[in-house]
């Protein structure tokens, strides 16, 4: 007698069993009247598919099965980042890459919902992905490729302005705006990078030439400083040598008297020449 496998019958039992209670749990979702909005969220409620104008507020909220329906808008930070190529103001082509950081404007996710849908992903690909490369293509064409590195920082808030501007209109708020790089054509890095290197080198040149030239200041410094103490020494020299010169000759003019005094005629009181000898 043949063995009759019975699993793909248990199978499809346990499918069917499944499948009965998720209906079951979608029918009574569908029949709640009771709705909660976490925190970081806001509520839209649809009447046969007419979104009303209230915004509501995180919290218990009350509605018509079947004929209401209440869809979560997230009004919490998202992030994103985007490329995109580009031309500067002297034709060089850029490649920049972005990061945003924004959110749902909470007064305006009534509007949102309407113009653009429930998802912040619909609204980034929508409207912030479109509105960063037009900023980004807009805010490039006004610099040269030199400046776009130069002034960085001008370059990411004129972008951030335009970006802000352009989101506002549709009911989203940027928080944060970042260039993460720029990047160049291969021979374009290369020539920036033979600037910078001989901005480098020539910075270098007239750091040494001003230390050359403050040492030879000093040299020269130290030389008259040399000079004046020798003129002073020779000075000092001269007036010590002639006291001594005058000593001596003193010195040797008595050595060499022999203790007699000089006769002199003519004068009215004659020496008195004292002899030793009686």
């Amino acid at each position: 007698m043949p063995v009759i496998d019975n699993f793909p019958t248990r199978n499809q039992s346990v499918i069917r069993k499944v499948a009965a209670v998720g209906f079951v749990l979608f029918g009574l979702y569908l029949l709640s009247p009771v709705v909660v909005i976490s925190a970081g969220e806001r509520g839209v409620m649809t009447t046969f598919g007419r979104a009303d104008d209230q915004v509501y507020q995180p919290g218990i909220h009350f509605r018509i099965p079947l004929a209401q329906s209440m869809y979560m808008m997230d009004v919490r930070l998202q992030k994103g980042e985007g490329e995109g190529d580009a031309a500067s103001k002297d034709l060089q082509s850029v490649h920049t890459r972005i990061a945003i950081n924004y959110h749902l404007d909470p007064k305006e996710v009534v509007n949102v919902f309407r113009n653009i849908g429930p998802s912040t992903d619909i609204a980034a690909d929508r409207i912030i992905i479109p509105a960063a490369q037009e900023a980004v293509k807009a805010v490039t064409a006004r610099f040269t490729a030199e400046e776009l590195v130069s002034r960085r920082t001008e370059v990411r808030d004129a972008i951030g302005s335009l970006l802000r501007e352009k989101m506002q209109r549709h009911g989203l708020m940027l928080d944060e705006f970042a260039i993460v790089n720029f990047a160049f054509s291969r021979s374009f890095s290369e020539a920036i990078e033979a600037k910078v290197k001989a901005e480098q080198e020539k910075l270098k040149a007239e750091r040494d030439l001003q230390r050359i030239e403050v040492e030879a200041k000093q040299k020269v410094a130290s030389a008259k400083a040399e000079a004046d103490a020798l003129a002073l020494q020779r000075q000092q020299i001269t007036a010590d040598l002639l006291a001594l010169r005058r000593i001596e000759n003193e010195r040797e003019a008595i050595r060499k008297w022999d203790g007699k005094l000089p006769n002199v005629t003519g004068g009215t009181v004659p020496f008195i020449q004292v002899d030793g000898k009686h």
